[in-house]
């Protein structure tokens, strides 16, 4: 029978999905039985050793005591034993030597085991059943105060080999557990976790003589008890170590003594309930409690809880004075009246137009704020459902050639067929950065999907693409103000930008507890506005017109360029410097991830530190090319003269290739990265070049790509949350055991709320922003007070 590999382990394929079961039930239900939902297929459930020495070294830095109370009959004796040999087998670090840093001590009643280094107190206390001298034992251990312990607890009754389970004896056995719940209780109360290990069931044809009576019947009927018992109690029946004993039944040891794997099994799981809630490992399917709401959290569903509600009882209001017969106004912008239409008659009971005119009614106010934030409410609870809990099941990326490449394929074929003609003919016309955005993103999301960050040349493309959104969003900002020479409000036209940037994202640190840095992509994206804003709009402001006028102007522009360049390296070349600006409060919140770390910022700031001025600077130089004739774009011909198309398309062939040769050629993250700061605009300016020097590509686009690229920051924010799961190290699951069916269903829904958000920020940004700038002022105070609260509690001040 071929074996799944997991870790070095190997386990049997069909208790695979057993254990997978167990592992999220046991993280997520007090008790229950195996479940029928929600549980991953490909459960990370084995740890290396030092991942364990990290978890106790992480806690006893932070003075956390690991306790470990091991109480119960022969099984639950194995386990212990197995759980402290994997301890003495942790390697020890630098700081610590072998001459006593752990001892044992042992006799027929209890063991112990401590590690003062790790503090670590581990102990075995024997019982075949409940007893008084039981319970007096957990009462003392709950007066000892050792909180955040965790109890393994598993017994029967000192008949069991005599088989022969009546009716009385199960009834006497319920009762004895129900003795349990208090102490119980109580333990869970200092923050401990207590696990009852159910019975193993039993190969009834390899007992020995002595274990002949049992019958798994029996055992079972046992368990059902113990599920009974404890299944509204503080306590965790484990069921995953009951479907490991019994997948591995073939294998026990005297048919009733669960073999050494699958106790190694069984400790690991052990691990992997302790540690992973602290740990934050880089696993979708790492299986860790759902996080605690916290009181902004609850705030801001009530809020949105209180926007829903209203929304209702407006509909209900509505549908009411229509079956009274009142008239109900519709806005001309939202509803034109069908003058063939039957109008319902005033004086009849519940009108005469039937629900299609209740309709109408509740569909004028499809637009409105309160219906806008209702419609995200509802959004927003469904994010919570799938990323927040672990109602969903989450998968693993698994990254080959044929899942990254098939994809993409399939996605370009749809974008060509697709295409058709532009109203525009000039260089990157709206039509074309919309489809640049587009397809740049629909290439992210399926790197992101299939982990395809391991692969360094897929990986440095990926950067590449990121980057070409940054230098678009330089070049576009940049030639709106060359064009318009900053009529009309600039300071409104800056904050209408963020507000689109960014309402989803701090509406999701809202609503899912997530730091600003998480979605990195956004906060980059609003500093570089911010700088694109700020140097522009330092006088004098240049546009087209302006150096007409004043031809000094364009030493202006190369100043204002260089200056740009020189704040940028100066920040780069003193990271101390860096940090003491990015660190400085408040809006250190912004810059730091939830460990109050600033290295992830660094790390994407750096990368992209030159892209956007690069953005501008070529937006310019192409700008003073157009006016001066050195092409043309205003017909549907080529930019160029035959011969010197040719020379300019081999140059900007050669321009991606050296990008592409260097891909494949650097084999160092670090310095691939590195360089990529310097070269990225060749292949980015190649690839404009190429898209625009025929007349026939520049006047055709793809409405496939174009219409993604108009939602795609909104995509790029809602996958963390609804495509994939567990901050974007898995995958979400809605439909178990057909991955083909699920990444459909998934990425319809995915798409269909993205652009749903993408409409509703619309609905919203005119009320957020208007167009007088003081009314801007207004609500961005407003705004400023409603943060403060939100800044005290995370210690911005």
């Amino acid at each position: 029978m071929a074996a799944v590999r997991v870790h070095g382990a190997q386990i049997l394929p069909h208790i695979t999905l057993s254990i997978s079961i167990s592992l999220f039930m046991q993280m997520t239900h007090p008790l229950t039985g195996p479940p029928t939902h929600g549980m991953p297929r490909h459960a990370t459930i084995c740890r290396t050793d030092s991942d364990t020495r990290r978890c106790l070294r992480y806690l006893a830095f932070f003075d956390n005591k690991n306790n470990f109370v091991f109480i119960g009959d022969e099984s639950v004796r194995l386990l212990y034993e197995r759980f402290i040999e994997q301890l003495r087998q942790l390697p020890l670090s630098s700081d610590e030597d072998n001459n006593g840093s752990s001892r044992a001590h042992d006799d027929s009643a209890a063991v112990r085991f401590e590690d003062n280094k790790l503090h670590m107190l581990a102990q075995y206390i024997r019982a075949e059943e409940v007893s008084p001298s039981l319970i007096d034992r957990l009462y003392r251990l709950e007066a000892e105060k050792q909180l955040s312990s965790v109890y393994v607890v598993g017994l029967t009754y000192s008949g069991l080999l005599g088989g022969n389970i009546t009716e009385e004896v199960l009834r006497q056995y319920s009762a004895n557990l129900t003795l349990l719940v208090a102490p119980f209780h109580r333990l869970v109360a200092q923050t401990s976790r207590v696990l009852w290990k159910l019975a193993d069931r039993v190969d009834e044809e390899k007992l020995p003589p002595a274990w002949k009576l049992l019958l798994n019947e029996d055992i079972d009927r046992l368990n059902h008890v113990a599920r009974n018992v404890f299944r509204y109690t503080e306590a965790t029946v484990w069921e995953s170590a009951w479907h490991i004993a019994n997948g591995l039944l073939d294998a026990a040891i005297d048919g009733h003594q669960l073999c050494a794997h699958g106790q190694r099994l069984e400790v690991q799981l052990l691990w992997n309930m302790y540690c992973n809630d602290y740990m934050n490992y880089n696993d979708g399917t790492c299986c860790s409690s759902s996080e605690p709401h916290t009181t902004l959290q609850i705030v801001a569903y009530a809020l949105f809880g209180v926007c829903i509600t209203l929304v209702c009882g407006m509909c209900l209001r509505r549908w009411l004075l229509h079956l009274r017969g009142h008239t109900l106004y519709v806005p001309l912008q939202q509803h034109q009246p069908d003058p063939h239409q039957h109008q319902p008659n005033s004086g009849g009971r519940g009108g005469g137009g039937g629900p299609t005119h209740a309709l109408s009614a509740l569909i004028m106010d499809y637009g409105t704020p309160m219906v806008a934030l209702s419609l995200l409410g509802l959004i927003m609870a469904y994010f919570y459902l799938c990323d927040r809990t672990n109602f969903f099941m989450k998968e693993n990326k698994y990254y080959s050639e044929f899942s990254f490449w098939i994809p993409v394929g399939y996605v370009f074929a749809l974008g060509l067929f697709f295409t058709e003609d532009s109203r525009f003919t000039k260089v990157l016309n709206r039509d074309q950065t919309d489809e640049l955005r587009g397809w740049i993103l629909l290439v992210v999301l399926i790197y992101y999907m299939t982990g395809a960050q391991r692969v360094l040349p897929i990986h440095m493309h990926i950067k590449l693409l990121i980057s070409g959104y940054f230098f678009l969003t330089g070049y576009t900002h940049f030639t709106h103000l060359w064009q318009t020479g900053g009529s009309g409000s600039l300071f409104v036209r800056f904050f209408q930008a963020m507000f689109r940037v960014n309402f989803l994202s701090v509406l999701l640190c809202f609503c899912m507890n997530r730091p600003y840095q998480f979605y990195y992509f956004v906060p980059l994206l609003s500093f570089w506005l911010c700088i694109v804003y700020f140097v522009l709009s330092l006088p004098p402001r240049i546009s087209s017109a302006s150096v007409d006028s004043n031809p000094l102007h364009y030493l202006y522009l190369v100043c204002k360029c260089i200056g740009c360049l020189g704040v940028i390296t100066v920040l780069f070349m003193s990271e101390v410097f860096f940090e003491r600006i990015f660190v400085t409060r408040p809006w250190k919140a912004l810059f730091v991830t939830t460990d109050d770390d600033l290295h992830e910022w660094w790390h994407q700031w750096k990368l992209d530190r030159y892209t956007v001025t690069f953005g501008m600077m070529y937006a310019a130089c192409f700008h003073i090319a157009q006016k001066y004739n050195v092409f043309d774009d205003n017909n549907h011909g080529n930019m160029f003269a035959r011969r010197t198309s040719i020379s300019v398309t081999l140059l900007a062939l050669l321009g991606v290739g050296i990008y592409t040769s260097f891909s494949f050629l650097c084999r160092n993250l670090q310095n691939c990265e590195e360089i990529h700061s310097y070269i990225l605009f060749i292949p980015i300016v190649g690839y404009v070049v190429l898209r625009n020097i025929s007349g026939i590509l520049r006047t055709r686009y793809s409405s496939f790509f174009a219409w993604f690229g108009r939602i795609s920051l909104e995509l790029f924010v809602c996958q963390y949350h609804i495509w994939l799961a567990a901050d974007r190290h898995g995958v979400l699951v809605l439909l178990p055991g057909f991955p083909t069916l699920n990444m459909i269903i998934t990425s319809f829904i995915f798409v269909c709320v993205s652009h749903e958000v993408h409409r509703l920020t619309h609905i919203l940004l005119p009320y957020a922003v208007p167009n007088d700038w003081r009314l801007v002022m207004r609500n961005f105070f407003i705004f400023l007070i409603v943060l403060i609260p939100v800044a005290r509690s995370d210690g911005m001040f």
